[in-house]
């Protein structure tokens, strides 16, 4: 990919001239870069709603989507089903309640679906593919993922529905409340990486022991935490409350309809991709194998070495096993009341993280950091 990029870069800046060759690569390049995640981005989320029916089918011992086919080819069973929804919602009247603030209304979804499409911008896939290598990228991603919370409550403002409302207000409560657990969870993080750079986070786990450098191990506390709160944040099932069908239909999206009703799904979608991708980079090692170095140099140089070898490929596979264990908690685990809800991420949660915080603080401090085995994670 490095060498590509290169070539391209020699070939546009010959072409275009000593003067207007730099300005017009970098803008070229950071428009096909844009296109290269944004586009996988939404394929994935189109795709993984049907997969999770699949998998979701799978454990209940019933069958997914197995119908809808593309040009009526049986093997395809169920791979056009996403299509057809999609369309079906393009050709859906999109309906504003009488009363509601119209503007409003229609801003929301667009204000939960941005933040989360752009804070890909600074998500790392490999050492040299990153569009923004910001040196503060973890605040940007809270400062990103933190606004999505503002489109929810517009949304139920806006529709002028006492529904709406409700479950705006809930959504608001939970997210405030797990996004103080996250919080304290990605310090711990931050404290054992010594950088908020999300690049340097993931070299920071680099060593020669392969999965037992990554910071998975000592703060294993903060991973759990962090990966339930962000399913919480996300709205996800079981910490679905703000659209509990028994209690307030669908809360917040109750009188949306067509595309504007799927931008809130896409920014879910997108989001719970993000949790995935977070844990992966900070507690997973990001795109570094898990094989310890020693056994890879084993393998003879070339094709045969090159999936043992530390690429986006581990970053993508760690970031499925943990989507699908979104789908497994929400296949498994009944829908909690608020009230329980609210106590598991104030009384358990942010005790908990403060307590290993702490922890981490005594690991990091000398002489205790050089003693094994804290010196296999923070004696860099």
């Amino acid at each position: 990919m490095d060498a590509l990029i290169q070539t391209l870069n020699q070939g546009f800046m010959a072409q275009l001239g000593p003067v207007w060759g730099p300005p017009a690569w970098a803008l070229a390049k950071a428009v096909t870069m844009v296109v290269m995640v944004v586009v996988p981005l939404l394929i994935f989320v189109l795709y993984f709603q049907l997969v999770e029916r699949w998998v979701i089918g799978w454990i209940q011992v019933r069958k997914g989507p197995n119908r809808v086919t593309f040009f009526g080819i049986k093997a395809l069973g169920g791979l056009g089903q996403p299509v057809a929804d999609a369309i079906k919602l393009l050709l859906k009247e999109q309906i504003v309640p009488a009363g509601a603030n119209k503007w409003l209304f229609l801003i929301a979804p667009a204000l939960s679906v941005a933040p989360a499409m752009a804070v890909w911008a600074i998500i790392p896939f490999t050492p040299n593919w990153v569009i923004a290598n910001v040196d503060a990228g973890l605040l940007v991603v809270l400062a990103m993922t933190s606004m999505g919370v503002y489109g929810v409550i517009l949304a139920g403002w806006a529709s002028n529905s006492k529904y709406a409302f409700l479950g705006a207000m809930r959504s608001a409560a939970q997210v405030v409340s797990y996004e103080i657990a996250m919080g304290f969870a990605l310090v711990g993080a931050l404290m054992a990486a010594q950088t908020m750079n999300l690049t340097q986070v993931i070299a920071r786990q680099d060593g020669a022991y392969g999965a037992l450098e990554w910071f998975w191990i000592p703060l294993f506390p903060l991973f759990i935490i962090q990966f339930i709160a962000g399913v919480a944040e996300t709205n996800r099932h079981p910490f679905d409350v703000a659209e509990g069908e028994s209690e307030i239909v669908a809360g917040p999206l109750v009188e949306y309809s067509g595309m504007t009703w799927s931008l809130f799904f896409l920014a879910e979608y997108a989001n719970m991709l993000m949790v995935a991708t977070l844990s992966t980079i900070l507690f997973l090692g990001g795109w570094l194998t898990p094989i310890p170095h020693a056994w890879v140099e084993l393998i003879p140089a070339g094709l045969l070495r090159m999936p043992f070898d530390s690429g986006i490929h581990w970053m993508l596979a760690k970031m499925a096993v943990l989507m699908f264990f979104f789908l497994w908690i929400r296949a498994s685990f009944p829908r909690y009341r608020y009230d329980q809800i609210m106590r598991l991420g104030w009384k358990i949660f942010i005790p908990i993280t403060i307590v290993w915080i702490v922890v981490t603080g005594v690991m990091l401090m000398e002489p205790v950091r050089d003693w094994p085995p804290f010196s296999i994670w923070f004696g860099k």
